[in-house]
């Protein structure tokens, strides 16, 4: 049975993973310190005989010395990432955090990845493209960061992460996979989180006003939790992934108030739509190209918003 180690296991997308690794039959080590992870998001998992978990910091010195048994593949998911400042899980409140884990934590777990010839993912965002002059973004586009903004900690994070796992590839032939990962959204979201769809679909059931930011006009592309998925475990198992970038999400691409409109509507909300400030370095338009995905690994998404809505909707009615 080979083993499977994913790094930020217990958060939104790693939890979910997490879950679809063991239905396929892995044995699965999960790491979280738990800073924005949520350990009841593998509550479910902990008796399970193929799965352990670690609490542990890639960070921290002391991680080093954790015995692993012999690894795969690693997930590299390990980060702060929502950017809203209000939320007590933004990577704004956690700043050299995100910069550490993106950077040392990225360099120990490529240690790993070298030691034991394993294949590595790293879930870079496409937020390395910052707020794009072109649209829609190419994996070769080099993007148009703020290098000081306050948005520097998580963009510039995820670039050096790029660059050092680039850096195992062509030095040591360390078999590895950038994956810039767009606007994702579903089941084992925190309603706090400060994303987009969580805000909306939070405040919308509650009837509170729809917080939108600037004139509502940015768009954002969100791709469904079982799409990102699908996209990932191809990634990481296709031998043509090797030392490649792939945009992984959505191209079907709305205004930040159509995407109020629509979860209002879906909800049958009778919350107002409200607006606040744009915060700093916002990016005004998100949308990948994801050609290179489609021909890779033969992904494209599947789920439409109307279905992936509906699901997350009924997710955080449950709660």
């Amino acid at each position: 049975m080979q083993t499977i180690l994913v790094a930020g296991g217990a958060g939104f997308i790693g939890s979910n993973l997490c879950e679809r690794l063991l239905d396929k039959n892995y044995r699965l080590i999960c790491i979280d310190n738990l800073i924005t992870g949520n350990k009841k998001n593998i509550e479910d998992f902990i008796k399970n005989k193929n799965f352990t978990f670690l609490s542990a910091d890639l960070i921290d010195p002391s991680f080093r010395n954790i015995k692993l048994p012999k690894i795969d593949y690693i997930f590299h998911l390990a980060s702060p990432a929502s950017p809203n400042k209000k939320s007590p899980i933004s990577y704004i409140n956690f700043p050299t955090e995100t910069l550490l884990v993106n950077s040392v934590g990225t360099y120990n777990l490529l240690k790993i990845a070298r030691k034991f010839n394993s294949k590595f993912l790293y879930a870079s965002s496409s937020e390395v493209y910052g707020d794009p002059k072109v649209s829609p973004q190419r994996e070769d586009y080099f993007g148009n960061v703020n290098s000081v903004g306050i948005r520097s900690v998580y963009d510039e994070g995820k670039r050096f992460g790029e660059a050092i796992t680039m850096a195992y590839f062509r030095k040591f032939n360390t078999d590895t996979r950038i994956i810039r990962i767009f606007n994702t959204y579903g089941s084992n979201m925190r309603a706090d989180d400060g994303r987009v769809i969580s805000n909306f679909i939070n405040q919308a059931i509650s009837n509170k006003p729809l917080t939108v930011y600037g004139n509502g006009s940015q768009t954002r592309s969100i791709c469904y939790i079982d799409d990102l998925l699908d996209g990932l475990i191809r990634a990481i198992f296709s031998d043509r992934t090797k030392g490649e970038v792939l945009n992984l999400g959505n191209p079907n691409e709305k205004t930040i108030l159509d995407l109020a409109n629509i979860i209002k509507k879906m909800t049958n909300s009778s919350s107002e739509i409200i607006f606040e400030p744009l915060p700093e370095d916002d990016p005004k338009v998100r949308r990948p190209d994801i050609n290179k995905a489609k021909n890779l690994i033969g992904w494209t998404p599947k789920v439409s918003i109307d279905q992936g809505l509906a699901k997350t909707i009924q997710y955080f009615k449950s709660l």
